[in-house]
């Protein structure tokens, strides 16, 4: 079972983190490490091995706090093995030391597997709460590349925006407190967005709107129509209106005065 591998990593699994070492055909530690039990490290780590030969994965077991080391191996293409807890402490009276440590037992599970195949058992393909969590890993797969995906957007936009904000943020994008930033900062370029203000120009149209009982405001929207303006169009030019009247009366500081109507000219 264990030929042509170049990698054996045996995996002292536990609920928070496992301890893993990595040895070559020669009993040489390529890796002796805590390992966090999340998926995005135990990849990193079994990509990272898989650069010396194949990889053979050994834990001591293969369920409950196991199954997520065994199925990531599983997913990515890696063989698994598990070697019996009876088997493991009958092999670990061979070993110097009798301190039990993470590392003690990972080198334990990993040695045996370079030297004493016949004593591993392969992980049963069939397990159906590993075959379910195989499944949880690709929908874990899936969301890891769409976080990857946003990610890039927004640094892609920061860069687009403001670059030293991205070169200040870029690297922490996923850290609670820049997204935080992110999502409650306005970001400015260099120039005013084209698209102006949106709320004031809402209250500019609905003012228009109201304003069409003031027979003033009511004829320049009726001379707009003739133009041949539709309504909502011939409104945005009464609202315009009513902005330069706004303007020049802040320019002037001075109050709006009801346009004065000519006097008919007299008959002769």
């Amino acid at each position: 079972m264990t030929s042509g591998y170049g990698v054996f990593l045996g995996l002292d699994v536990g609920k928070g983190e496992h301890h893993a070492v990595g040895l070559d055909p020669t009993g040489r530690r390529l890796h002796d490490a805590p390992l966090p039990n999340s998926e995005p490290k135990l990849r990193a780590l079994f990509d990272k091995l898989t650069k010396h030969g194949p990889l053979l994965v050994v834990v001591d077991q293969p369920a409950t706090i196991g199954a997520l080391p065994v199925a990531v191996a599983r997913a990515a293409g890696h063989q698994v093995a598990y070697l019996p807890g009876l088997a493991m402490r009958r092999i670990a009276d061979l070993y110097p030391g009798r301190a039990k440590t993470d590392a003690r037992d990972a080198f334990i599970i990993a040695d045996p597997a370079r030297s004493l195949p016949h004593t591993l058992r392969p992980v049963d393909v069939g397990d159906d709460a590993l075959a379910e969590l195989e499944v949880l890993v690709g929908f874990d797969n899936d969301l890891a590349g769409e976080a990857t995906r946003i990610g890039n957007r927004i640094r892609g936009l920061l860069t687009g925006i403001h670059p030293a904000l991205e070169r200040a943020t870029g690297p922490r994008i996923s850290h609670p407190a820049v997204l935080e930033i992110l999502s409650r900062s306005s970001i400015k370029g260099e120039h005013p967005a084209r698209t102006g203000n949106r709320k004031l120009k809402r209250a500019f149209f609905l003012s228009a709107f109201a304003a069409l009982a003031d027979p003033t405001s009511r004829a320049y929207y009726q001379r707009k129509r003739d133009e041949g303006k539709k309504h909502n169009a011939a409104l945005i030019c009464l609202a315009r209106r009513r902005c330069d009247v706004l303007f020049a009366m802040l320019r002037n500081k001075t109050n709006y005065r009801h346009p004065e109507t000519n006097p008919a000219p007299a008959a002769a």
